[in-house]
């Protein structure tokens, strides 16, 4: 199945007209993004938009061939025009299938937001979902029903001895990070999965602040008029198993970290600051915490990490390190001085040491969030230094364990280890 991607961007484009923004200003030449249109196999054109047969001009192609035309979400604005010898085009309902001349099928998958996606099969059996802006999938197709295998070469199971992968995913990646997410966790991408994020507007970033973030996800972007061929590998992103955001204080660091892993599913958090009674300031913190996370996230206040990193399970968020040393401090009586020179160093390095080795262990997605402290006033206190220090030294270790590295400053986050 030939895939032709005649746009790629939101549906009022990239650059928005008249928009002032950073994103829109550097938004140019083949970062520029029309609004996202498909066109399958010359056959099928999911979401009319304007200049859909310029783009296909441009990109090598013809909309004559053209059987069906699919909206996937209400366009608003002016009617866009019809394109001579074009189909009228329409929205399915959802749960339809449409079994079309060319020999595609096409399946209309219900949204938890106006719009509708499309499940397309060729004949040869290669299966693409295309999501629409802002949607992720309510309910999962369950399988074709008809008992049939999907005809690649009989290396991949009948559709009704459970769902399948998808060979290629198009959706609002940026925008909605927990269709990918639900996906994964119905089994519906996989590994192999191509996930192509579309639907891109000046909310994120363009050029490589964009790809950065998306190959944390395990996707990618492509220029509008690419043309693709589902089912064929590609060597996608590699998924780092274990990261280390690293920052100062309010630099954006654990919202980069969250943003890693929006796009996975089961995803374990784990606070380590506990609960602090009596400390409004405190629990306001831990709410806006609470708050930017995804539901289906799960939360445990600990700071015993040496069972969760030796288990197998879901990704894990460890905020944050520096909470965990402080904990680890207080237990054997470090901030004394005399307690810290009659064994409290002693017993500290066991407890970091225990704590890189099971980092370095890991089966687990795990991504673990801490404070740069050394790049500013030297504490007062002995204490204090003595604290600086010994996080310097755990972020040495752990990032040494990591295969992925990330120094994030006033929002930004700058790679240090890929």
């Amino acid at each position: 199945m030939e895939l032709t991607l005649l746009g790629t961007g939101a549906p009022d484009g990239l650059p928005r007209a008249h928009c002032p923004c950073a994103s829109c200003a550097t938004a140019r030449g083949p970062l520029a993004r029309a609004a996202t249109a498909l066109l399958v196999d010359g056959a099928v054109l999911l979401d009319l938009t304007p200049g859909a047969a310029l783009a296909a001009a441009r990109a090598g192609h013809s909309l004559a061939g053209v059987r069906q035309v699919l909206l996937t979400h209400p366009h608003e604005g002016p009617a866009v025009e019809l394109p001579a010898g074009l189909p009228t085009a329409g929205r399915v309902a959802d749960g339809r299938v449409l079994t079309l001349i060319s020999g595609h099928r096409v399946r209309a998958v219900p949204m938890d937001s106006p719009g509708t996606g499309y499940e397309v099969t060729a004949p040869d059996g290669e299966r693409l979902l295309y999501l629409p802006p802002g949607g992720a999938p309510a309910g999962l197709p369950a399988g074709n029903g008809d008992g049939e295998g999907n005809g690649r070469g009989g290396g991949r199971p009948a559709r009704d001895a459970g769902p399948a992968p998808y060979d290629m995913l198009l959706a609002d990646v940026t925008g909605r990070p927990d269709a990918l997410a639900r996906l994964r966790a119905a089994g519906s991408v996989g590994p192999g999965t191509d996930v192509i994020a579309v639907h891109i507007g000046h909310d994120v970033p363009p050029g490589a602040e964009l790809d950065r973030r998306l190959a944390a996800v395990g996707a990618r972007a492509v220029p509008d008029g690419t043309t693709l061929t589902v089912g064929e590998y590609h060597d996608g992103p590699d998924l780092p198993r274990r990261t280390l955001v690293t920052g100062g204080a309010r630099s954006g660091k654990s919202v980069e970290a969250e943003r890693r892993l929006a796009a996975f599913p089961g995803v374990l958090y784990v606070a380590t600051g506990g609960a602090r009674e009596g400390d409004p300031e405190w629990r306001a913190r831990v709410a806006a915490h609470r708050d930017r996370r995804p539901g289906s996230w799960r939360t445990a206040e600990t700071c015993d990490l040496l069972p969760l990193l030796t288990d197998e399970g879901p990704p894990l968020l460890i905020d944050c390190l520096s909470l965990w040393l402080t904990d680890a401090m207080d237990r054997v009586g470090a901030w004394d001085d005399a307690a810290w020179a009659e064994g409290g160093e002693q017993a500290l390095r066991g407890r970091t040491d225990e704590l890189v080795g099971a980092v370095r262990a890991t089966r687990r997605t795990v991504v673990l969030v801490t404070n740069e402290v050394g790049s500013g006033v030297v504490p007062a206190t002995a204490s204090g230094r003595r604290f600086r220090d010994e996080l310097g030294r755990l972020n040495a270790a752990v990032a040494a364990e990591c295969e992925h590295v990330l120094l994030v400053v006033a929002g930004q986050a700058l790679s240090l280890r890929d």
